[in-house]
């Protein structure tokens, strides 16, 4: 094991990616309004690098730093003289890092010959991803197809898996996966719920109800060039790869990128190299484009109260199967104000079930989930995604 990981480490070391030796992840939880004022202080200050896996957001509520090895003395000595406790979540990051490329090389012996061989128990690259998704087509003609809705910065074709029974101006559910790049266990459930919609579509009742009214589309990769970044150099890289005129940043954060409170207020706790705003999200003239579909078409709320019923639904769902806690609410009241996000725009649009799911872990591992918990997460999610899309065939009209 320590020879796979050293070759790992090696071959991260002469391919010049990014390292987080000695990189830390600690946990604050502020008691008062006073410890939460000093933990805010260290947001302003860029020279720490500081990245924070949980914004700050109020007394009570768990703040997770990832802290640079060359940081840590300043950042604990400030919390120390202020008074604020803290407990070490990761002790080095780059050996979860390391532990993640050992597995992932262990899993490239041999490509899969047909999605029944894919191992959706391991994380995989963007290659294997869109090899995968041209298996699943070839072997499923008649339920799936792959359309290419645009291209990335870099020129990597962005595409979307659309499952269908056949049928003109058929009402739709989209599912996004992978929109920040550094997010794995996103694009590696996006993998695993296409392959459970073409194993269930015809003996899961729900499902074949739902096929038989709506059509499904599923972008596994939302962010390619963000998620062949994390892949090849920068491990912990959340945003997209876009240059902008007059501006030094790299990449916008593709979920503060949408036309719904635009520029305004985003996630606390990030510096402007991580949410930084760019040009309106490409990916809304695909959705509202009657070539591709129509989403004003997709669901049509009665109520606020009805969607507070949905997601108590789908969390009860979600976590019948392994005890998983969830929340759910306005992103504003469960975990920060985020201006130009995806359900604030395709609410705005009249999608009127717009949900985002964020996806395990509490923080003991962060984004760097081990593999083992790809199937259990994705499961999990899909129990409470079919309670939504459920409740979309129900409500139509």
């Amino acid at each position: 094991m320590r020879a796979l990981v050293l070759l790992a480490a090696l071959v991260a070391a002469a391919a010049g990616t990014e390292t987080f030796v000695g990189h830390q992840v600690l946990r604050i939880v502020p008691t008062s309004d006073e410890e939460l004022q000093k933990v805010q202080e260290l947001q302003d200050l860029e020279e720490l690098q500081l990245d924070f896996w949980l914004a700050p957001r109020g007394p009570g509520y768990p703040v997770d730093v990832r802290v640079p090895f060359p940081s840590l003395q300043p950042f604990k000595a400030h919390l120390e003289a202020n008074g604020v406790s803290y407990s070490i979540m990761i002790e080095d990051v780059q050996a979860l890092v390391d532990d993640e490329q050992t597995e992932m090389l262990r899993g490239r012996r041999r490509l899969p010959l047909s999605t029944n061989t894919f191992d959706y128990a391991a994380y995989h690259n963007l290659d294997e991803i869109y090899s995968f998704m041209d298996l699943l087509v070839a072997e499923n003609p008649n339920l799936v197809s792959k359309l290419e809705i645009g291209r990335s910065t870099e020129n990597r074709p962005i595409y979307v898996l659309k499952f269908s029974k056949g049928g003109p101006n058929r009402p739709a559910v989209w599912i996004d996966t992978g929109i920040h790049s550094r997010e794995w266990v996103t694009q590696a459930s996006g993998v695993w719920f296409a392959k459970k919609i073409v194993l269930d579509h015809e003996n899961d009742e729900g499902l074949a109800s739902i096929l038989d009214t709506m059509d499904i589309f599923l972008e596994i990769v939302t962010n390619p060039d963000g998620f062949a970044f994390t892949q090849t150099q920068n491990r912990m890289w959340r945003k997209t790869r876009s240059r902008h005129s007059g501006s030094n940043c790299i990449g916008v954060d593709p979920n503060r990128n949408w036309d719904a409170g635009f520029g305004g207020q985003s996630s606390p706790g990030q510096p402007p190299s991580c949410t930084a705003k760019g040009p309106l999200a490409t990916l809304a003239s695909f959705l509202l484009d009657p070539a591709g579909f129509s989403l004003l078409r997709l669901i049509f709320l009665p109520s606020v109260y009805s969607q507070h019923q949905v997601s108590q639904k789908a969390v009860a769902a979600l976590s019948s199967l392994y005890g998983t806690k969830y929340k759910y609410g306005s992103i504003i009241t469960t975990i920060y104000q985020a201006s130009g996000g995806t359900i604030d725009w395709t609410y705005n649009q009249g999608i009127k079930y717009s949900f985002t799911f964020e996806l395990r872990d509490t923080g003991r591992y962060g984004f760097l989930l081990p593999a083992k918990q790809i199937v259990p997460t994705a499961q999990e999610t899909w129990l409470a995604l079919k309670v939504i899309m459920l409740h979309a065939r129900d409500h139509l009209y």
